[in-house]
């Protein structure tokens, strides 16, 4: 593989670079990046100009492998290395073969601009990805820096959610000759932008869903198959989810606890197995407007429709625990360390749970909840019906 060199560059384009960037991009024989990076380059600059695909990720091992044994410069937007070409480059090379050269990052000069602190703000990334993935960052008071939106749509999904009275600034062209910033609502109407901003979020509102499992019963479509609340809260628990991890959700109903593990952390994975095509169809509505659209829904019936799927750090059966060969495909997905939780309420699913525990050990759990009703002019207790879990360690 080729020495390449990813030097990050600003709106400003070769003044804002220094001493050692201009170096590497005079000596390079390959200059790699966007049209309008590359149009930044002064002529003295003589490497070949290489312009980016589209779609670029699926290209770039090739492109990278088509030159090599020469000195390649790739050309990165601010900090190659926040949201960047550059942690893609080096996930091909290695870091050996890599030298980074970062500029100043468009978040920390929004950051300067905004007078934001920026430990203080949350940093999304929509290149390319749906706006929905905002919803879990819209809460009272919260300050947020969006890269690859559009403001209209931002504003649209914010007075949605009830947060029409919210501040919104656009950046353009940071650090640049073209820098313009302005300032508006959700409500404003936003001219034709550059393709070099960010959004900037003031969230003004009132309305928010909390960031721990056990999300109202009422934030989810469903039928009446929903692991309901305080039950799901539990079953979280139990799951244990880590960055990173991939959960099967088998039987999911309503797909709530696949979105709740999603929800925990931005790097959690989730496929939600479901046979029913309506319920299938809420589920996606649910992601959607629970702030995880990239949920995996896979459309058929367990244990058949497992086959394929990437192994599992977790696996939730929330339905069809009677199902033939259910528990042994879960079970035989597992990898030392993974998680299985199940969920019974009917006597024949608690057999086969309890014939399970005897064989594999775990622990067996009944959980009982009540909640309080009317009863005439009186209150009493209304029980729900309990629900035997079991859940083990493979």
């Amino acid at each position: 593989m080729p020495e390449v060199c990813v030097v990050g560059i600003g709106a400003d384009g070769w003044p804002g670079l220094s001493p050692a960037a201009h170096s590497l991009l005079r000596e390079a024989d390959a200059l790699m990046g966007s049209r309008r990076q590359l149009d930044l380059l002064p002529e003295l600059v003589p490497g070949e100009r290489v312009a980016w695909p589209s779609p670029l990720m699926p290209a770039l091992p090739g492109l990278l492998a088509a030159h090599r044994g020469r000195r390649v410069c790739v050309l990165a937007s601010g900090d190659p290395m926040h949201h960047g070409i550059g942690a893609a480059v080096l996930r091909i090379l290695g870091p050996g073969n890599v030298t980074v050269l970062p500029a100043a990052s468009s978040i920390s000069l929004a950051c300067a601009r905004l007078g934001w602190a920026m430990e203080e703000v949350e940093v999304v990334g929509l290149v390319g990805r749906p706006v929905e993935l905002l919803n879990p960052h819209i809460t009272p008071g919260r300050r947020i820096l969006i890269l690859g939106a559009a403001a209209t749509s931002v504003g649209v999904l914010l007075s949605s959610r009830g947060y029409e009275a919210s501040r919104l600034t656009v950046l353009e062209q940071l650090g640049g000759p073209g820098e313009r910033v302005t300032r508006g609502t959700p409500l404003s109407i936003w001219d034709a932008l550059d393709p070099l901003t960010i959004v900037a979020v003031e969230c003004v509102g009132d309305a928010f869903l909390p960031p721990v499992p056990g999300l109202p019963d009422d934030a989810y479509v469903h039928d009446g198959q929903l692991t309901k609340r305080e039950v799901r809260a539990v079953t979280l628990a139990r799951l244990a989810p880590a960055p990173g991890q991939l959960l099967w959700d088998v039987g999911a109903g309503a797909g709530s606890v696949a979105i709740e593990w999603m929800r925990t952390h931005p790097s959690c994975r989730a496929v939600a197995v479901e046979a029913e095509p309506s319920r299938a169809a809420r589920i996606r509505e649910n992601s959607l407007s629970l702030g995880v659209p990239t949920l995996s829904i896979v459309e058929g019936q367990a244990p058949a429709a497992l086959a394929g799927l990437p192994p599992p750090d977790a696996v939730f059966i929330g339905g069809g625990v009677t199902e033939p060969g259910m528990v042994e495909a879960c079970w035989a997905a597992l990898s030392p360390g993974a998680r299985l939780v199940a969920n019974a309420v009917t006597l024949e699913s608690e057999a086969v749970l309890a014939t399970w525990h005897a064989k594999v050990g775990g622990d067996l759990t009944r959980i009982e909840v009540s909640r309080a009703g009317a009863v005439g002019g009186f209150t009493a207790w209304r029980p729900a019906l309990p629900v035997v879990q079991w859940s083990a360690v493979r």
